[in-house]
């Protein structure tokens, strides 16, 4: 393989540079980035990119005194590509070999009941509920998840199922191989612990996670309405310096992996931990920010926020949510190019954003009326699209200014 060229950058800030890269169209997407032992991260560009890349104004992205520069390397990085297919052409290997010990054939049924995705929580693999299902499997009993999790390169197997009706969305997870369930995993520099059996962690929030990390929140006051294990509490905290965080949870599991979390990322002390149902919260005039981080929809926390926010300044609320996008009616449409199509459905779902938006601005306007006997004035800051949740729905956050007037 040739020398590629690599942003050298800390650790810590890792996510950060690599969001900032890939947004510019410089970051190389078929490589995967390298931790090295001194602390780095090395995030391979593309050699095209590199005559557009300002190293002054990307040492600008953090406060400290560590600065990014450019080297060439070779031996350590890989393709993201092979090494998916060298990881399943391992766990086949070590299956057949499992197989054939038990005098089965190896087939294409069986290769088809593999798992090609799973997550990775340090040693710990978490498999999906799609595979192993075949009646066969039963029979290796307890080495089939040796050789899975050899095969794999791991210490711990578990099984998701589905996610339970409790009323916490936690997880049915089933541990296969290892002694204990909690996991950590590192994210942008924070430190999340949590048991992979009780919560769930929210990698496909990794962009607003990087977004609030940005944020000033230096003096002020932040309550996060849905706190969970401290998927956004932590940025607040730990990035967005808040000097205070109420952190809103109901679900006792969560909580315990929340007090873990604050602990492990030295913020304990600028924390408040509210468990029970945040409808119930006994607070009021405080907040100069609040986080409504719930998915479907955070309606039913609409007038806590509102109660929360302070009476003389008002402040920012960034209100998550699921958004459907119309259906086209294909029948009445002429033909046009696949190109075409794809920007048309971009505008479409964008329109719906908006759309969506704009209601939501007036409703809170009425809403901080009638909560606190006074006219209020909101200002859309910024619409921020997470990811997409399903075909036509898209996970939203809309950034609310609400000001007395």
């Amino acid at each position: 393989m040739d020398s590629v060229p690599c942003l050298r950058v800390s650790q810590c800030h890792a996510q950060q540079f690599r969001k900032c890269l890939q947004s510019e169209g410089v970051l190389d997407l078929s490589l995967c980035l390298v931790k090295d032992s001194d602390g780095t991260v090395l995030l391979p560009i593309l050699p095209s990119g590199l005559p557009h890349l300002d190293l002054q104004q990307l040492n600008t992205m953090v406060p400290d005194n560590r600065t990014c520069e450019v080297v060439w390397t070779q031996a350590p990085l890989q393709s993201k590509k092979r090494k998916g297919q060298r990881s399943c052409i391992e766990l086949e290997e070590t299956l057949q070999e499992l197989l054939e010990c038990h005098g089965e054939r190896w087939t294409g049924e069986l290769k088809r009941d593999i798992p090609r995705s799973f997550q990775r929580h340090g040693d710990l693999v978490l498999l999906g509920d799609n595979c192993f299902c075949l009646p066969l499997w039963k029979k290796m009993d307890n080495q089939l998840w040796t050789a899975v999790a050899k095969g794999l390169g791991a210490k711990r197997l578990a099984k998701m199922s589905q996610i339970s009706s409790d009323g916490f969305r936690s997880p049915v997870v089933t541990m296969l191989l290892g002694e204990h369930s909690w996991v950590t995993h590192v994210d942008n520099g924070i430190r999340y612990e949590f048991d992979v059996t009780k919560c769930m962690f929210s990698s496909g929030n990794i962009t607003e996670k990087l977004r609030v990390a940005g944020f000033d929140c230096r003096g002020e006051t932040v309550v996060d309405l849905y706190a969970g294990i401290g998927y956004f509490t932590l940025p607040y905290l730990v990035h967005a310096r808040a000097a205070h965080v109420h952190a809103c949870e109901w679900n006792p599991d969560a909580v315990e992996a929340l007090r873990k979390n604050l602990k492990a990322n030295r913020a304990s002390e600028r924390c408040t931990i509210h468990q029970g149902d945040n409808r119930q919260l006994q607070l009021c005039d405080v907040a100069d920010r609040v986080n409504l981080g719930l998915i479907p929809s955070s309606e039913d926390g609409w007038p806590v926020a509102c109660q929360l926010l302070r009476r003389s300044t008002g402040g920012i609320l960034h209100i998550h949510q699921n958004v459907t996008s119309p259906l086209s009616n294909s029948s009445v449409i002429p033909q046009v190019s696949d190109a075409t199509q794809r920007v048309s459905g971009k505008t479409a779902d964008r329109d719906a954003w908006q759309a969506w938006a704009d209601d939501t601005a007036q409703r809170f306007t009425s809403l901080l009326k009638d909560i606190t006997g006074s006219p209020w004035r909101t200002k859309i800051q910024h619409i921020e699209h997470v990811k997409s949740y399903a075909p036509h729905v898209h996970h939203i956050v809309l950034d609310l200014e609400c000001r007395p007037s």
